[in-house]
């Protein structure tokens, strides 16, 4: 049972880091908090997401840019222009590094306010991390795999982060409902109750309120992250702005 609870811990830990601190935090602002649980966070993103860890930065420009051109050319993940999910995982790969390298800057406002620690970008930017992660996974793997049909599991712990941003951008605006027509985009909200990606899929949702820290907005649907964010609220750890409250 080992490799199914690491799979599984892995997958959800991952993902909760980029749903909470890469996109609902350095991507949109809809909360604050102080210096030290922002590097909290993003240690804790870096731990999570190991070998496939994103830079905040570059994934919130990113991001920004999706939201600003979103099912249009300049989209970085649309997935209405292209023939499989993986070929827009690789588009939106080259965009990322891209950016990551200062190499295209889309403007001033796609940077405004991004979370930014230098030391842990850079050792984060190296390949001999990414690399150990992989290794980790792998040891982990051979010490508790009892069946060689396990080992179909280790290549997603490679890409743990991309595999979840495919899933959210091919399925949230292809497959799905839609409960807000007056977004301008392709977006559909693909499970009533996103088990899946933490809240992720209520992309149409998203789009229309791209500023609500609750993703859910039916009386049906569920965002499993939202109760999490409730529960740093009244602990302390971060404080909702008013936008991302009354939306």
């Amino acid at each position: 049972m080992a490799i199914p609870i690491f799979f599984v811990g892995h997958w959800f830990l991952s993902l909760f880091s980029q749903t909470f601190f890469l996109h609902r935090y350095a991507a949109h602002k809809m909360f604050t908090m102080s210096p030290f649980w922002e590097k909290f966070f993003y240690l804790f993103t870096f731990i999570t997401q190991g070998s496939s860890f994103l830079n905040p930065r570059a994934y919130a420009v990113m991001h920004r840019m999706h939201h600003a051109y979103s099912d249009t050319e300049k989209d970085p993940h649309s997935p209405h222009y292209f023939k499989s999910m993986f070929r827009m995982m690789s588009r939106t790969y080259d965009i990322y590094i891209d950016i990551l390298m200062r190499k295209v800057s889309p403007g001033e406002n796609f940077e405004k306010g991004i979370p930014e620690w230098k030391v842990l970008d850079r050792l984060s930017a190296a390949w001999i991390p990414r690399v150990l992660w992989g290794i980790a996974y792998t040891l982990f793997y051979i010490y508790y795999a009892d069946a060689w049909y396990w080992y179909l599991l280790l290549p997603a712990h490679f890409i743990m982060g991309p595999i979840h941003g495919g899933i959210v951008n091919w399925f949230g605006h292809k497959l799905g409902y839609v409960n807000f027509h007056d977004t301008g985009d392709q977006s559909r909200n693909t499970l009533p109750l996103d088990f899946v990606t933490m809240g992720e899929l209520f992309q149409n949702n998203h789009h229309r309120y791209p500023n609500s820290a609750n993703f859910a907005k039916k009386w049906f649907e569920f965002d499993p992250t939202y109760p999490f964010m409730k529960l740093f609220e009244w602990l302390g750890i971060i404080r909702m702005t008013r936008s991302a409250e009354i939306q």
